[in-house]
């Protein structure tokens, strides 16, 4: 049930609906458009033949790091299985590279990767007790250490396949979802729900000390962190977005909890929308995401650099 391949999603790209949980055009969009792609990087089920050594895109809606994150809405891509799909990708390139196992590592250590993965194993999973027994067994700081501790094995996984230039990106305030504020009504005069936001900040606390024990373990390896927090914590109205609390479109309240309902018509001034659906940015807040996770405005955005210049190591 986790798809945005209809109507309203997609009503700003060029294309129309994709699948991308937006009105138009998402963070890894803009990035590419950064990086000088004339046009956005396949997807896996889609990207054939010399299509593949532009990159390959292996989001998958609902996915988590945790293998049972998102199970309640059905068949979802966890990130061990984005992992298996990219092995599958890389064994193609030998009939393209030829079967030169060198030069397809030297093609694979010059890649750049985007890596953005962990709300769901928050927002579709430690807070749904109703689904998932993992706020019950663990603590949220027994959880976060447990998803680092999982991440960091993943993330060594990819370098092992030849990755060496890998941008981590850590979690927004997701207490300040729509969709949680809709499930937990914020107390104490909060604007969100500030237990959600204590307990992802435990998990965003453990990235940067992350990224140093992999740079310092594995060898070339050039990894970096994102922090999203510190790039969506400005004045919203700076860019024009007037209303942070509220989804411009019409969202669903029975099976796909929080997403667009089919067809129906989205609000007309979007730009001035920080939410799309009840969970996903709208274009303007990606487009202002992938600004500076590209170019770091403050020394904290980005550790120890940006993407702009991890893309010329």
């Amino acid at each position: 049930m986790a798809k945005s391949n209809y109507p309203p999603y997609g009503i700003d790209y060029p294309d129309g609906p994709t699948g991308r949980f937006s009105n138009g055009r998402n963070t890894p969009d803009f990035l590419a458009q950064f990086l000088g792609f004339d046009t956005p990087i396949p997807p896996f089920a889609s990207a054939r033949g010399s299509k593949i050594l532009r990159g390959v895109n292996y989001a998958s809606g609902e996915a988590g790091i945790r293998e049972e994150t998102g199970f309640h809405v059905g068949d979802r891509i966890s990130l061990n299985r984005q992992l298996l799909n990219h092995k599958t990708t890389i064994s193609q390139f030998s009939l393209l590279l030829g079967r030169n196992v060198g030069a397809i590592k030297d093609y694979l250590n010059k890649c750049l990767y985007i890596v953005n993965i962990g709300v769901n194993d928050y927002i579709a999973n430690y807070f749904l007790p109703q689904y998932y027994s993992t706020s019950l067994v663990y603590t949220p700081d027994q959880f976060a250490a447990i998803l680092i501790q999982q991440y960091s094995q993943q993330l060594r996984t990819l370098y092992s396949y030849g990755a060496r230039k890998i941008a981590i990106f850590g979690l927004g305030r997701l207490g300040c979802l729509p969709q949680e504020l809709a499930m937990y009504p914020p107390t104490n005069g909060s604007s969100c729900v500030e237990p959600i936001n204590n307990a992802v900040q435990l998990f965003n606390n453990r990235l940067k000390p992350m990224i140093d024990d992999l740079n310092s373990d594995l060898l070339d390896a050039k990894f970096i962190y994102i922090n999203i927090t510190s790039i969506s914590s400005g004045d919203p109205s700076a860019i024009g977005i007037k209303v942070v609390n509220a989804p411009c479109c019409i969202v669903s309240t029975t099976f796909a909890k929080g997403f667009c309902v089919r067809g129906k018509v989205p609000c007309n001034n979007r730009k001035e929308y920080m939410f799309y659906d009840n969970i996903h940015d709208t274009e303007i807040v990606s487009f202002v995401t992938a600004t500076r996770a590209y170019n770091a405005t403050l020394p904290v955005d980005a550790y120890p650099t940006d993407i702009s210049n991890l893309a010329l190591q």
